[in-house]
C-alpha cells in the first residue's frame, strides 16, 4: 500500500482504564513532556488500524482531499512522538464517494476485510447517517468529523462519537446573537436541501427568534445544483440579511450569481465558509463579498496573534498564511472544517491510552473513556481552541469566529464563547447498551 493511504505510527501510555474511567475528563489534552515518551516494548506488536472513510470521490472531494492531508499529518506527529500503547498506527483508506450506501458499505469492508480497530473521518452528514448503523450492527467505533446534529440528536448508536468538532445546532446559536446585534433581524435562509441544510434551518431559526429576530423566508437548494439565479426571487425584499450556507462543486458559481443578482444594493450577508471552503477569495465574481461577514470554526488566514501551536498545525497541514497549499497556491483548503481530523485522531489516542486498549474486546472500554472526557484545552492537541465534551451526547462544544472580508481575505472580528453555542442535551447514549 502507497504511503498517502498508510501511516505508521507508535507511541506509549502511562494511563490505566481505571484512572481514566475515574474522571479523567482532561485526557484529551494530556501531552508528555518531551523526552518521556518513548518506543517501548508493546504488548503486542500488531498495528492498531484506523478506518478512514475519505470523501475522495463525489461533491465532497475538495473536503476528502484535505482531510486526508491532515490525518496524515496527524498520524505523523503522532508517530514521532512514539505510537498509541506502543504499537503502530496504521492508517487505512477507502473512498466512499460521499455516497451513504457506498459509505455503508466501506464501513463493512473495514470492520471484515481490513479488520480495522475503529472507523473514522466522516464529514457530509447523509453519508454519517446512512453508515454509522452499520457502525452499530458491527459493533465497531465510529469516530465522525462531520457537524451534524444527527450524532447529538440520540439518533445514532452507541458506536458513534463526535468529539473533535461542533455540530450545527451549537455553530448556528453562537451566531444568532451577532447577526441580530450587527447585520439586522429579518434573516432569509438559502440552505442545501438535505440534512446538513435542514439542521441550519431548523436551529437557527428558534436561535434567531431568541434574538428578537425572525426568518421571513427559507430558500432550499437541492445540493446537486448548478444554477442558482432562479432561486434568488423568493428573498423578500425587506430581507435585512441573508444566510447561505450552501456546499459541493458548485458554490463558487452560487456565489458568483448571487452578486450578479443584487449587486451592492442588496442585504447584508453572512454566510457559513462552507459556501467558499476550497474556494479562492481572489476569484473573478466575489468582489462584492468584500464587507460581508462568514462564520468559520478555524480561520483559513493566519491571524496576527494567532498561539504558536496554531502556526505548528498549519506547516504540518501544508498550508500557507492565505490558506493555500504550499506547494500550490491554487490548491486551497477547507481550513474551517479539517481541524477536526486532526483533533479527533488526538482524541482517540487519548481513549485508547486511557483505557489501555489491547483489541476489539476493548471496544467499548474505548467509548466509555471518550464518553468520561470533558474539558480539552486549547494546545498542540486541539490547536482549534478549548472544547467541552459532552458523553451523555457524544458531542463536543467549542468557540467559534466570525471573520469578515477585508481587502479580499478574511479576518477574525468576533470569537465566541463555548457557552454561546450550549444547548440542553436531548439524549443519553450513555444509558444505551453496547
Amino acid at each position: 500500500m502507497s504511503e498517502n493511504r498508510k501511516s505508521l505510527i507508535k507511541l506509549n501510555s502511562g494511563l490505566t482504564r481505571r484512572s481514566a474511567l475515574k474522571g479523567l475528563g482532561a485526557a484529551a489534552g494530556l501531552v508528555a513532556a518531551p523526552g518521556f515518551v518513548r518506543y517501548g516494548q508493546a504488548q503486542s506488536s500488531e498495528p492498531i488500524k484506523i478506518g478512514f472513510q475519505c470523501h475522495r470521490t463525489g461533491i465532497g472531494a475538495a473536503y476528502g482531499r484535505w482531510y486526508e492531508r491532515v490525518t496524515t499529518a496527524a498520524a505523523k506527529r503522532i508517530n514521532d512522538a512514539g505510537g498509541i500503547n506502543g504499537r503502530p498506527l496504521e492508517i487505512v483508506i477507502e473512498d466512499d464517494g460521499t455516497d451513504p450506501k457506498r459509505g455503508a458499505e466501506v464501513v463493512e469492508k473495514f470492520a471484515n476485510q481490513h479488520k480495522v480497530n475503529l472507523v473514522y473521518g466522516t464529514l457530509f452528514s447523509h453519508v454519517v447517517v446512512g453508515s454509522a448503523p452499520a457502525a452499530g450492527e458491527l459493533k465497531i467505533p465510529y469516530y465522525v468529523v462531520s457537524e451534524g446534529y444527527h450524532v447529538a440528536s440520540g439518533k445514532m448508536n452507541r458506536y458513534c462519537v463526535q468529539p473533535g468538532i461542533t455540530d450545527v445546532k451549537a455553530q448556528a446559536r453562537s451566531m444568532a446573537p451577532w447577526i441580530a446585534g450587527n447585520l439586522g433581524k429579518k434573516v432569509t435562509l438559502v440552505y442545501p436541501d438535505y440534512a446538513f441544510g435542514h439542521d441550519h434551518r431548523d436551529f437557527f431559526t428558534p436561535a434567531i427568534e431568541e434574538q428578537g429576530g425572525q426568518v421571513v423566508a427559507k430558500v432550499p437548494i437541492p445540493p446537486t445544483e448548478t444554477s442558482f439565479t432562479r432561486y434568488f426571487p423568493q428573498i423578500p425584499r425587506d430581507t435585512d440579511v441573508i444566510y447561505h450556507v450552501m456546499v459541493g462543486p458548485a458554490v463558487l458559481t452560487f456565489v458568483k450569481e448571487m452578486g450578479e443578482f443584487f449587486g451592492s444594493g442588496g442585504p447584508q450577508l453572512f454566510g457559513f465558509i462552507d459556501s467558499l471552503e476550497a474556494v479562492d477569495m481572489g476569484s473573478p465574481g466575489l468582489e462584492f463579498l468584500e464587507g460581508s461577514h462568514f462564520w468559520e470554526g478555524m480561520p483559513r488566514y493566519a491571524q496576527p496573534d494567532q498561539p504558536d501551536y496554531v502556526t505548528a498545525y498549519r506547516e504540518a497541514a501544508g498550508i500557507d498564511d492565505n490558506g493555500a497549499s504550499v506547494n500550490d497556491a491554487k490548491d486551497v483548503s477547507t481550513a474551517a472544517h479539517m481541524f477536526g481530523c486532526w483533533e479527533t485522531l488526538n482524541i482517540v489516542k487519548a481513549s485508547m491510552e486511557a483505557c489501555d486498549y489491547k483489541g476489539p474486546d476493548d471496544r467499548a472500554a474505548m467509548i466509555e473513556a471518550t464518553e468520561a472526557m470533558t474539558e480539552m484545552e486549547a494546545g498542540p492537541d486541539h490547536p482549534q481552541g478549548k472544547k467541552l465534551f459532552n458523553g451523555k451526547i457524544h458531542q463536543v462544544f467549542g468557540e467559534q469566529s466570525i471573520s469578515q472580508v477585508k481587502d479580499g481575505k478574511l479576518e477574525v472580528v468576533h470569537r465566541t464563547s463555548i457557552e454561546d453555542g450550549a444547548y440542553e442535551p436531548e439524549a443519553d447514549y450513555t444509558a444505551m447498551s453496547f
